[in-house]
């Protein structure tokens, strides 16, 4: 699955990670943020927490662990991280997400 191009066109964030591994294209109110994460290798992402998340998966696989307790998710799925909660996850490589974080500024974009 292909993101469309005017979504391609949404400015990078500047996340901890190399673009070799993941790739993000976001868009921001200053009610939260919406992320589209490309994923281009396996990924291993610790466990952390932040204020709430949500998001679903368009293509690929991720083992989520969210307060303890650990999912396979595959395309179609939602995911709904509440503030506060730890989680992490293993994500393979192929796997596309949209995230919606609580935090307009949860990652700053790349200038």
């Amino acid at each position: 699955m292909e993101l469309p191009e005017f979504i391609k066109k949404f400015p990078a964030l500047d996340i901890p990670f190399p673009d070799d591994v993941v790739t993000s294209h976001a868009i921001r109110s200053d009610a939260g943020l919406v992320v589209f994460f490309d994923f281009v290798k396996d990924m291993v992402l610790p466990p952390h927490s932040h204020l709430a998340q949500w998001g679903t998966v368009l293509s690929g696989e991720i083992e989520f662990t969210i307060a303890g307790e650990t999912k396979t998710l595959g395309p179609g799925a939602i995911y709904d991280i509440p503030s506060g909660a730890e989680h992490g996850a293993v994500i393979k490589a192929g796997t596309k997400v949209i995230d919606v974080f609580e935090e307009p500024d949860r990652y700053p974009f790349r200038t």
